[in-house]
């Protein structure tokens, strides 16, 4: 059932709460112009937010996210709507757009809610956790993540048995499950489309043997492992618990092959496979790090000496094309490749292997716009009108793109990306006050 809808009046709506959206609602709210931020999951911060580090630096993600996000949480400018999405975006005119936001319910008054996590504890029901992305479980009755913004419980109410046990316990009685989706109609003078990527699903790849094989993982469940809010207090292998001690990464999986439809590069999956082998070093001195690669791809400033800090570390790079991945009784792994360099097929065993996952394009946010296309480009990224003068430009007067929505990118792209964004978006609302 369905709220009636409410109306309500910003200049600018931000759709995707990670950080190039974030820094583009920032940015824009600091002008004084009133922003809702509207985002899908249950907290801003995107996916930055579940990072451990940044490449090349080191720099602790959630150090440099968690600042921004609470800036942007008590902005008075900024108006947040989260498990929300927004839906029919229709430009009526020149500086005048609607769109129908939906809120789903989260079954949680979130400015009762104190984080005591007191419902979580007396919840009987345990799910697999998506924001550890399958490693571990959580409860029907859960904070997403524990630096989640806001920090309030939210009800998975496909999962929930409706035992009562977490109103029971609630000290502030802000359990609400007579909550529904609820429609709210928005006018606002621009858009910004800041809905990052998705990430490609090895399952796609057969051969890879992901999902069958208990020791494989993606680069993003270990990620996980390797973050301050990990799962685990070390990196553990899922298949049985054991510390690995030789590791293999696997590039390109999902990026730079026409034959699961992502013909170009990720750009980021070099890095980020370099950066988690460096912190495994550290984290596992005895481990052995080996990454399979076509190309190493490190283009940024600094990214190259990173690199090469890596191969001082002692992390093994194989050029090497990895053609199938069979699982052993032990739980290893025999990977067999072509050895590019010799020319010759070889086979390799590790006991954990991680497949370096690319990034693919979002596009349910094109499907949102009714009277007017917002035109994706070749590869379904939304197409940058003017990518060079103008790249926030796209095919909709007034409607700007920001971050991964436009094409892979790195963080401190994604952050300039939003500030570009911001930029436009406020050259274009002067105009209408001209």
């Amino acid at each position: 059932m369905q709220q009636e809808n409410r109306k309500l009046n910003f200049d600018v709506l931000v759709v995707g709460g990670g950080i190039a959206g974030g820094e583009s609602a920032l940015n824009l709210a600091n002008l004084g112009y009133k922003v809702l931020l509207v985002e899908k999951e249950l907290s801003i911060g995107g996916k930055m937010i579940l990072l451990s580090k940044v490449f090349p630096t080191l720099d602790c993600a959630a150090c440099i996210t968690t600042p921004k996000v609470s800036e942007i949480a008590r902005h008075p400018n900024i108006t947040i709507f989260t498990g929300a999405e927004a839906k029919n975006i229709t430009k009526k005119g020149e500086h005048q757009f609607e769109a129908v936001v939906l809120k789903k319910p989260r079954y949680v008054v979130v400015e009762d809610c104190t984080g005591c996590q007191l419902c979580e504890e007396a919840c009987p029901v345990s799910v697999t956790d998506e924001y550890q992305y399958g490693l571990a479980g959580r409860k029907a009755a859960f904070i997403p993540f524990s630096i989640a913004s806001p920090r309030a419980a939210a009800i998975d109410i496909e999962n929930c048995i409706l035992c009562g046990a977490c109103e029971r316990a609630c000290p502030t009685n802000c359990i609400d499950f007579t909550q529904t989706e609820e429609e709210v109609l928005v006018k606002i003078k621009s858009v910004v489309v800041a809905t990052g990527f998705n990430l490609f699903d090895p399952l796609k790849i057969p051969r890879y043997n992901y999902g069958k094989a208990k020791n494989i993982i993606t680069s993003m469940q270990m990620e996980r492992q390797l973050a301050p809010t990990r799962p685990y207090n070390t990196i553990l292998r899922p298949g049985d618990g054991k510390m690995p001690d030789n590791i293999a990464y696997v590039l390109c999986t999902g990026s730079r092959d026409k034959s699961i439809g992502n013909p170009i590069c990720s750009q980021i999956c070099c890095m980020y496979s370099i950066k988690q082998a460096q912190l495994l070093m550290g984290a596992l001195p005895m481990a052995d790090v080996t990454i399979y690669y076509l190309h190493i791809r490190a283009f940024g400033k600094g990214f190259n000496e990173f690199y090469a800090q890596a191969q001082d570390m002692g992390v093994e790079f194989v050029k090497g094309k990895v053609g199938k991945i069979t699982e052993k009784e032990n739980g290893n792994l025999m990977l067999r490749y072509e050895d590019i360099e010799a020319g010759v097929v070889k086979e390799a065993e590790h006991d954990m292997v991680v497949l370096s996952v690319g990034v693919l394009p979002n596009m349910e946010i094109s499907e949102s716009f009714k009277t007017e296309k917002l035109a994706l480009d070749p590869f379904n990224f939304v197409n940058q009108s003017d990518v060079l003068a103008s790249p926030a430009k796209t095919s909709i007067e007034g409607v700007f793109v920001a971050g991964t929505a436009s094409g892979p990118m790195d963080i401190p792209d994604s952050i300039l990306s939003g500030g570009a964004a911001s930029a436009e978006t406020t050259s274009y609302l002067r105009r209408a006050s001209l």
